[in-house]
């Protein structure tokens, strides 16, 4: 019933009880530290079962023999592990185990070898081809830079040539007096609006 009515007015006690309050909801079929024992269990006195006094002494009797078989087997164990140990560290298993290992060693090493020249070999072939292709782009790089150059002088000589036939139209003190007298005689109007693809759409009459 006290069970039934905590489970109902649960809710209710933790809106009510305080914040710092531990709350704790009762469980069926459990008991807490604190609770005693029940009514019906005060007067209950536990007595051990009856042991017959026969079987104890058949019991005994056989634990000894048990420890006694077990404890002489593990010694047989531990004797067959020591002589192993023995045989294996001092003994001809040891001898026979370094013949084996120095023959497995000699064998390594002539692998190690023989993978060591391997690449050696490729690396030999990996650096020339690399010093090949480095002379290559040298060589091509020089011929493009000869080229370069070639092109750089023979585009100056023009450009020197090009000024040499312009330099027949200067202005000098020895033509200043012809230019003079073909600029009066022959007007230029500058004065004029043009579109963008450079037409003239627009002149204006010149003035003298």
């Amino acid at each position: 019933m006290l069970w039934a009515l905590s489970r109902i007015h649960a809710p209710v006690v933790r809106l009510l009880s305080p914040r710092a309050a531990l709350l704790l909801e009762t469980v069926r079929g459990r008991k807490s530290r604190t609770d005693p024992k029940a009514k019906s269990k005060l007067g209950r006195i536990k007595t051990p079962p009856p042991v017959d006094p026969v079987e104890m002494v058949v019991l005994k009797e056989r634990y000894t023999e048990y420890n006694l078989i077990l404890r002489a087997l593990r010694l047989e164990f531990k004797e067959q592990m020591l002589r192993k140990k023995y045989e294996e560290e001092v003994g001809s298993v040891a001898e026979e185990r370094t013949k084996r290992e120095a023959e497995e060693h000699r064998s390594l090493m002539a692998l190690n070898d023989a993978e060591n020249l391997r690449m050696h070999q490729i690396r030999e072939q990996r650096m020339q081809k690399e010093a090949e292709a480095t002379e290559l782009k040298k060589r091509e790089a020089d011929v493009l830079r000869q080229q370069e150059l070639e092109n750089y002088i023979k585009e100056k000589e023009r450009q020197i040539l090009r000024l040499q036939e312009e330099a027949k139209d200067f202005i000098t003190l020895d033509n200043l007096d012809q230019r003079i007298e073909e600029a009066l005689d022959n007007p230029k109007n500058y004065n004029f609006a043009i579109d963008k693809e450079g037409r003239v759409v627009k002149r204006t009459p010149f003035q003298q």
